[in-house]
């Protein structure tokens, strides 16, 4: 009997939960919410997050407001954004950088990135293609691959960085297509940059926007794209998959995130409403055109997708051996 009471009292208990979960979630939002960006103002990143502030708050009629906490790779803010009240009133600009190359590199990451947070919905998807300098004889990565396993250790790549995207995406190339490369590491992807275009080194991953302008002037030569398909930002280059390495995929992404144990109700709702904005054919206008590309996704496709990810970088980092210096 005392068993039976104790069950009834505990369902009334989840009834009212849940039902004030559910109105918690219908009055959403009632103030601002603070949207954490991980990174300084001006970056890729930055200017997605205020594109979908400005439409989320004009969706709800409350101001999303963006909050730039650069450093540490951007474990700062998402830091931040794991230790926030899980209320809904603080969201996170989360990136491949933030979810899985810095807690894969950490011995003891500061937050658990699937642990600590509830996906909201991937945003964008931003394309690498591997590039090359005019004096290096390689049209192809089929070509490439002949020259390097030729001259082992002797073709350099740049990176904007050990342990970032650039560096990674290098470290996999020589993985899969069992090569030995060169690493130089850079100060940030300008650099990098410049010294590719200077010749000083011979191979780099870059981003669509910044690098394709180069090949289109002749300055680079572009050896194949490294998203799973072909970008829209410039249908005519192939993939690195098609070009001599099947399942090569190397992309930069940004979804949003919201601390754990956010009600799923209001996760719900951001979710539908930035669907909603990324799929607008204004926002996908704006970004294909810097080679940023629109990749909205349900909740649980986007968990998934990071889970993946996670696990496909913590293997390359740990087969190669990468350390944060």
């Amino acid at each position: 009997m005392a068993a039976t009471k104790a069950l009834i009292a505990f369902a009334g208990f989840a009834a009212a939960a849940m039902s004030g979960a559910n109105a918690i979630a219908q009055e959403y939002p009632v103030k601002p919410v603070r949207f954490i960006v991980p990174f300084a103002p001006g970056g890729a990143g930055d200017v997605v997050a205020r594109a979908l502030a400005v439409k989320l708050a004009e969706t709800w009629g409350h101001q999303f407001v963006i909050d730039n906490r650069a450093g540490g790779g951007g474990n700062i803010g998402a830091q931040l954004a794991a230790i926030a009240a899980p209320d809904g009133y603080t969201i996170l600009l989360g990136t491949q950088s933030t979810q899985v190359i810095g807690p894969c590199l950490q011995a003891h990451p500061p937050y658990d990135p699937v642990r600590d947070f509830a996906p909201v919905a991937l945003t964008v998807q931003i394309p690498n293609v591997l590039i090359a300098h005019p004096s290096l004889p390689a049209y192809s990565v089929r070509e490439l691959i002949q020259i390097a396993r030729a001259r082992p250790s002797q073709l350099t790549y740049g990176s904007s960085g050990t342990a970032t995207s650039s560096h990674l995406a290098g470290a996999l190339l020589m993985n899969m297509a069992q090569i030995e490369l060169t690493h130089v590491p850079y100060r940030g992807g300008g650099p990098a940059l410049a010294d590719i275009l200077a010749g000083h080194v011979q191979l780099m991953f870059g981003s669509v926007s910044t690098s394709l302008p180069y090949v289109k002037a002749g300055r680079l030569r572009a050896l194949g794209i490294a998203s799973a398909k072909r970008t829209p930002a410039a249908p005519d280059y192939a993939t690195i998959a098609e070009s001599g390495l099947p399942g090569f995929e190397v992309v930069n992404w940004l979804g949003v995130l919201a601390p754990a144990r956010t009600p799923q109700g209001i996760i719900a709702q951001l979710n539908a409403a930035l669907v909603q904005i990324v799929r607008a054919p204004d926002f996908a206008e704006r970004f294909i055109n810097l080679g940023i590309e629109p990749s909205a996704s349900t909740p649980q496709a986007f968990g998934a997708y990071m889970r993946s990810d996670i696990a496909k970088w913590s293997k390359v980092i740990r087969d190669t051996g990468i350390r944060i210096e």
